[in-house]
């Protein structure tokens, strides 16, 4: 029976650690589609009224839904979620709606976005992201 040196034996176990530990983010980022990282420094609250919803195309459920919402004489961009984990909440948003956004202020390209952690309409209070500002839901895609 062959002999494995005790270099040999930590090597191997540091290749077994390590495809432990990449595993999880392979399958993140397999299955995430690109998108702006939420960032704690730049957390705000703000307060408006939805002017327009951007909801998805059918084919594109990996997309999220955006909000423009007014807040005074301003827009903002505000990047909720996927459209079908507002549908499992049973949560709707319409043009019209006052709502509070908690966000991250993010850049994307040219654009200036908000991040939204939680949304509230009237008494209801939507979670969308975790306190280091992950996501809640799961991308799904129904191909």
């Amino acid at each position: 029976m062959p002999r494995i040196d005790v270099q040999q034996c930590t090597t191997l176990l540091f290749l077994a650690a390590m495809c432990l530990v990449m595993s999880p983010l392979r399958r993140t980022y397999a299955t995430e589609p690109s998108s702006p990282k939420y960032d704690l420094q730049t957390e705000t609250k703000i307060k408006g009224i939805v002017q327009d919803i951007t909801i998805p195309a059918p084919g594109h459920e990996k997309e999220v839904l955006h909000l423009v919402v007014k807040i005074g004489n301003d827009v903002i961009d505000v990047y909720l979620c996927p459209k079908s984990f507002l549908d499992e909440m049973g949560v709707e948003f319409n043009k019209g709606d006052d709502i509070s956004v908690t966000g991250s202020k993010v850049k994307q390209g040219d654009s200036d976005l908000l991040l939204a952690r939680q949304a509230q309409k009237g008494n209801d209070t939507l979670i969308l992201r975790d306190d280091k500002g992950n996501p809640v839901w799961t991308w799904r895609s129904k191909r």
